[in-house]
Protein backbone atom coordinates (compact mmCIF):
# COMPACT_ATOMS: atom_id res chain seq x y z
CA UNK A 1 0.00 0.00 0.00
CA UNK A 2 1.50 3.14 -0.88
CA UNK A 3 1.78 5.66 1.57
CA UNK A 4 -1.03 7.77 -0.33
CA UNK A 5 -3.19 4.81 -0.01
CA UNK A 6 -2.53 4.89 3.94
CA UNK A 7 -2.89 8.65 4.29
CA UNK A 8 -6.31 8.32 2.45
CA UNK A 9 -7.41 5.22 4.52
CA UNK A 10 -6.55 6.83 7.89
CA UNK A 11 -8.62 9.94 6.99
CA UNK A 12 -11.42 7.78 5.76
CA UNK A 13 -11.49 5.86 8.75
CA UNK A 14 -11.48 9.08 11.38
CA UNK A 15 -13.94 10.45 9.15
CA UNK A 16 -16.46 7.86 9.64
CA UNK A 17 -15.15 7.64 13.13
CA UNK A 18 -15.81 11.50 13.99
CA UNK A 19 -18.99 12.03 11.48
CA UNK A 20 -20.48 9.15 10.14
CA UNK A 21 -21.05 5.81 12.30
CA UNK A 22 -21.43 8.01 15.34
CA UNK A 23 -24.92 9.27 13.94
CA UNK A 24 -25.81 5.45 12.32
CA UNK A 25 -29.03 4.59 13.62
CA UNK A 26 -28.82 7.57 15.98
CA UNK A 27 -30.37 10.58 13.51
CA UNK A 28 -32.57 13.12 15.39
CA UNK A 29 -35.63 15.06 14.07
CA UNK A 30 -34.62 17.59 11.67
CA UNK A 31 -31.06 15.98 10.73
CA UNK A 32 -32.63 14.58 7.34
CA UNK A 33 -33.93 16.62 4.42
CA UNK A 34 -34.81 15.96 1.01
CA UNK A 35 -32.73 17.73 -1.28
CA UNK A 36 -35.35 17.01 -4.13
CA UNK A 37 -36.40 13.90 -6.04
CA UNK A 38 -36.03 11.77 -3.42
CA UNK A 39 -32.23 12.62 -2.26
CA UNK A 40 -32.25 12.59 0.94
CA UNK A 41 -28.85 14.77 2.87
CA UNK A 42 -27.87 14.50 6.54
CA UNK A 43 -25.84 16.04 9.02
CA UNK A 44 -23.45 12.95 8.98
CA UNK A 45 -23.00 14.04 4.90
CA UNK A 46 -22.64 18.16 5.76
CA UNK A 47 -19.81 17.11 8.27
CA UNK A 48 -17.78 14.52 6.56
CA UNK A 49 -17.22 16.41 3.63
CA UNK A 50 -16.41 19.13 5.52
CA UNK A 51 -13.85 17.36 7.46
CA UNK A 52 -12.44 15.68 4.24
CA UNK A 53 -12.28 19.12 2.24
CA UNK A 54 -10.34 20.55 4.73
CA UNK A 55 -7.78 17.18 5.25
CA UNK A 56 -7.66 17.07 1.49
CA UNK A 57 -6.63 20.26 0.81
CA UNK A 58 -3.58 19.82 2.90
CA UNK A 59 -2.48 16.52 1.52
CA UNK A 60 -2.93 18.36 -1.97
CA UNK A 61 -3.65 22.39 -2.56
CA UNK A 62 -6.77 21.53 -4.98
CA UNK A 63 -10.20 22.05 -5.26
CA UNK A 64 -12.75 19.63 -3.39
CA UNK A 65 -15.40 18.99 -5.37
CA UNK A 66 -18.20 17.53 -3.15
CA UNK A 67 -21.46 16.25 -3.74
CA UNK A 68 -23.09 18.79 -0.68
CA UNK A 69 -21.27 22.03 -1.85
CA UNK A 70 -21.81 21.17 -5.75
CA UNK A 71 -25.67 21.18 -4.77
CA UNK A 72 -25.22 24.16 -2.70
CA UNK A 73 -23.13 26.18 -5.48
CA UNK A 74 -23.39 24.93 -8.96
CA UNK A 75 -19.85 26.46 -9.77
CA UNK A 76 -18.17 24.26 -7.65
CA UNK A 77 -18.82 21.92 -10.76
CA UNK A 78 -16.10 23.79 -13.00
CA UNK A 79 -13.12 22.77 -11.04
CA UNK A 80 -13.67 19.48 -12.75
CA UNK A 81 -12.36 20.73 -15.78
CA UNK A 82 -8.81 20.93 -14.32
CA UNK A 83 -6.87 18.79 -11.26
CA UNK A 84 -8.68 18.41 -8.37
CA UNK A 85 -10.25 16.36 -5.63
CA UNK A 86 -13.52 14.45 -6.28
CA UNK A 87 -15.72 13.39 -2.96
CA UNK A 88 -18.99 12.05 -2.17
CA UNK A 89 -19.19 12.20 2.00
CA UNK A 90 -21.63 9.66 2.52
CA UNK A 91 -22.09 7.19 -0.56
CA UNK A 92 -25.45 4.92 -0.07
CA UNK A 93 -27.06 7.78 1.83
CA UNK A 94 -30.82 6.62 1.39
CA UNK A 95 -29.18 3.40 3.34
CA UNK A 96 -27.50 5.51 6.04
CA UNK A 97 -30.43 7.64 6.73
CA UNK A 98 -32.57 4.70 6.91
CA UNK A 99 -30.23 2.79 9.45
CA UNK A 100 -29.47 -0.10 6.94
CA UNK A 101 -26.09 -0.75 5.05
CA UNK A 102 -24.48 -0.33 2.81
CA UNK A 103 -22.42 2.76 2.54
CA UNK A 104 -19.48 4.19 2.12
CA UNK A 105 -17.18 7.13 1.67
CA UNK A 106 -15.74 7.78 -2.09
CA UNK A 107 -12.66 9.99 -3.10
CA UNK A 108 -11.60 10.50 -6.28
CA UNK A 109 -8.47 12.32 -7.43
CA UNK A 110 -8.76 13.86 -10.92
CA UNK A 111 -6.77 15.66 -13.65
CA UNK A 112 -7.43 16.45 -17.15
CA UNK A 113 -11.32 14.86 -17.00
CA UNK A 114 -9.95 11.44 -15.83
CA UNK A 115 -9.68 10.15 -12.36
CA UNK A 116 -6.36 9.65 -11.34
CA UNK A 117 -6.55 7.69 -8.62
CA UNK A 118 -9.79 6.58 -6.81
CA UNK A 119 -10.72 5.32 -3.26
CA UNK A 120 -14.03 3.45 -1.62
CA UNK A 121 -14.59 2.65 1.91
CA UNK A 122 -16.69 0.76 3.48
CA UNK A 123 -17.80 2.57 6.91
CA UNK A 124 -19.23 -0.98 8.49
CA UNK A 125 -16.69 -3.56 7.09
CA UNK A 126 -13.57 -1.15 6.64
CA UNK A 127 -13.42 -2.84 3.16
CA UNK A 128 -10.64 -0.60 1.49
CA UNK A 129 -10.18 -0.22 -2.39
CA UNK A 130 -7.73 1.96 -3.71
CA UNK A 131 -6.81 2.24 -7.72
CA UNK A 132 -4.12 4.63 -9.54
CA UNK A 133 -4.25 4.47 -13.09
CA UNK A 134 -2.16 2.35 -14.37
CA UNK A 135 -1.10 0.29 -11.67
CA UNK A 136 -3.79 -1.61 -10.75
CA UNK A 137 -6.37 -2.35 -8.20
CA UNK A 138 -6.32 -2.96 -4.51
CA UNK A 139 -8.83 -4.17 -1.56
CA UNK A 140 -6.69 -3.68 1.41
CA UNK A 141 -3.48 -3.85 -0.30
CA UNK A 142 -3.91 -7.02 -2.17
CA UNK A 143 -4.19 -6.74 -5.65
CA UNK A 144 -7.21 -7.69 -7.17
CA UNK A 145 -8.34 -9.03 -10.55
CA UNK A 146 -11.77 -8.57 -11.46
CA UNK A 147 -14.03 -12.20 -12.02
CA UNK A 148 -17.66 -12.34 -13.33
CA UNK A 149 -20.55 -15.23 -11.18
CA UNK A 150 -19.44 -17.51 -13.69
CA UNK A 151 -23.42 -18.43 -13.51
CA UNK A 152 -24.81 -19.72 -17.29
CA UNK A 153 -27.00 -16.36 -17.15
CA UNK A 154 -25.03 -13.55 -15.97
CA UNK A 155 -26.44 -11.44 -12.94
CA UNK A 156 -27.41 -7.57 -13.62
CA UNK A 157 -28.06 -4.77 -11.24
CA UNK A 158 -29.67 -2.33 -13.04
CA UNK A 159 -30.40 0.99 -12.06
CA UNK A 160 -33.75 2.43 -13.20
CA UNK A 161 -33.89 4.94 -10.54
CA UNK A 162 -33.52 8.26 -13.10
CA UNK A 163 -34.58 6.46 -15.99
CA UNK A 164 -37.90 7.71 -17.72
CA UNK A 165 -40.87 5.12 -18.06
CA UNK A 166 -39.56 4.49 -21.76
CA UNK A 167 -36.33 3.47 -20.44
CA UNK A 168 -37.81 1.55 -17.79
CA UNK A 169 -40.04 -0.50 -20.13
CA UNK A 170 -37.36 -0.78 -22.86
CA UNK A 171 -35.00 -2.62 -19.49
CA UNK A 172 -37.64 -5.14 -18.77
CA UNK A 173 -38.45 -6.13 -22.10
CA UNK A 174 -35.43 -6.28 -23.85
CA UNK A 175 -32.61 -6.45 -21.70
CA UNK A 176 -33.48 -8.17 -18.55
CA UNK A 177 -34.86 -11.59 -20.14
CA UNK A 178 -31.20 -11.99 -21.24
CA UNK A 179 -29.78 -11.64 -17.20
CA UNK A 180 -30.72 -12.66 -13.70
CA UNK A 181 -31.65 -9.17 -12.15
CA UNK A 182 -30.52 -8.90 -8.78
CA UNK A 183 -30.91 -5.86 -6.03
CA UNK A 184 -29.02 -2.62 -6.31
CA UNK A 185 -27.30 -1.48 -3.45
CA UNK A 186 -28.41 2.19 -3.77
CA UNK A 187 -24.87 2.78 -3.34
CA UNK A 188 -21.51 2.89 -5.64
CA UNK A 189 -19.49 1.92 -2.88
CA UNK A 190 -21.11 -1.31 -2.71
CA UNK A 191 -22.04 -1.92 -6.44
CA UNK A 192 -18.66 -1.29 -7.92
CA UNK A 193 -16.58 -4.00 -5.66
CA UNK A 194 -19.68 -6.18 -6.57
CA UNK A 195 -18.38 -6.18 -10.29
CA UNK A 196 -14.88 -7.42 -9.76
CA UNK A 197 -15.35 -9.53 -6.90
CA UNK A 198 -17.90 -12.31 -8.42
CA UNK A 199 -21.04 -11.01 -6.94
CA UNK A 200 -22.72 -9.60 -10.25
CA UNK A 201 -21.88 -9.63 -13.98
CA UNK A 202 -22.83 -6.19 -15.53
CA UNK A 203 -24.53 -3.40 -13.82
CA UNK A 204 -26.64 -0.23 -15.76
CA UNK A 205 -26.54 3.25 -14.27
CA UNK A 206 -28.38 6.33 -15.71
CA UNK A 207 -27.28 9.33 -13.39
CA UNK A 208 -23.32 9.28 -13.82
CA UNK A 209 -22.23 12.22 -11.41
CA UNK A 210 -18.13 12.55 -10.57
CA UNK A 211 -18.49 11.72 -7.57
CA UNK A 212 -20.86 8.59 -7.49
CA UNK A 213 -18.80 7.06 -10.66
CA UNK A 214 -15.20 8.67 -10.55
CA UNK A 215 -13.34 6.31 -7.86
CA UNK A 216 -15.42 3.25 -8.99
CA UNK A 217 -14.61 3.08 -12.62
CA UNK A 218 -11.54 3.71 -12.39
CA UNK A 219 -11.19 1.12 -9.84
CA UNK A 220 -13.33 -1.52 -12.46
CA UNK A 221 -10.89 -0.80 -15.44
CA UNK A 222 -7.90 -1.29 -13.07
CA UNK A 223 -8.68 -4.67 -11.95
CA UNK A 224 -9.55 -5.87 -15.94
CA UNK A 225 -13.05 -5.09 -15.96
CA UNK A 226 -14.92 -2.80 -17.43
CA UNK A 227 -16.90 0.68 -17.02
CA UNK A 228 -17.73 3.14 -19.80
CA UNK A 229 -20.58 4.94 -21.68
CA UNK A 230 -22.44 2.80 -23.67
CA UNK A 231 -20.86 3.64 -26.86
CA UNK A 232 -17.41 2.75 -25.19
CA UNK A 233 -16.10 6.47 -24.59
CA UNK A 234 -14.42 6.59 -21.67
CA UNK A 235 -16.09 7.84 -18.14
CA UNK A 236 -14.76 12.05 -17.74
CA UNK A 237 -15.46 13.57 -14.60
CA UNK A 238 -15.83 16.75 -16.86
CA UNK A 239 -18.99 15.53 -19.02
CA UNK A 240 -20.99 15.57 -15.26
CA UNK A 241 -24.13 16.34 -17.09
CA UNK A 242 -24.50 13.17 -19.70
CA UNK A 243 -26.42 10.36 -18.96
CA UNK A 244 -25.91 6.32 -19.53
CA UNK A 245 -22.76 4.58 -18.00
CA UNK A 246 -22.51 0.01 -18.12
CA UNK A 247 -19.98 -1.38 -15.81
CA UNK A 248 -19.54 -5.32 -15.82
CA UNK A 249 -17.03 -8.26 -14.79
CA UNK A 250 -15.11 -8.33 -17.94
CA UNK A 251 -14.94 -6.68 -21.22
CA UNK A 252 -16.75 -9.86 -23.14
CA UNK A 253 -19.62 -9.15 -20.48
CA UNK A 254 -19.61 -5.23 -21.33
CA UNK A 255 -19.81 -6.31 -25.24
CA UNK A 256 -22.57 -8.14 -24.73
CA UNK A 257 -24.70 -5.49 -22.70
CA UNK A 258 -24.05 -2.69 -25.10
CA UNK A 259 -24.74 -4.78 -28.13
CA UNK A 260 -28.17 -5.38 -26.61
CA UNK A 261 -28.44 -1.48 -25.44
CA UNK A 262 -27.49 -0.16 -29.00
CA UNK A 263 -30.13 -2.65 -30.20
CA UNK A 264 -32.92 -0.93 -28.38
CA UNK A 265 -35.36 0.81 -30.63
Amino acid sequence: MSILDREILALMREVSAKAILPRYRNLKAGEVQDKGGNDPVTIADREAEALLTESLTKLADLPVVGEESAHADATVLRALDEACWIVDPVDGTRNFASGQPPFGILIARADGGEAQSGWIYDCLTERFCAAHRGQGAFIDGEKVNARGTGQSVPVAAISMIFMDQGQRVAMMEEIAPHYRLTDIPYCAAEQYPRLGLGVNDVSVFERTLAWDHAAGCLWLNEAGGKAARYDGSPYRVDEWARKGLIGAASPQLWDELAGRLDALP
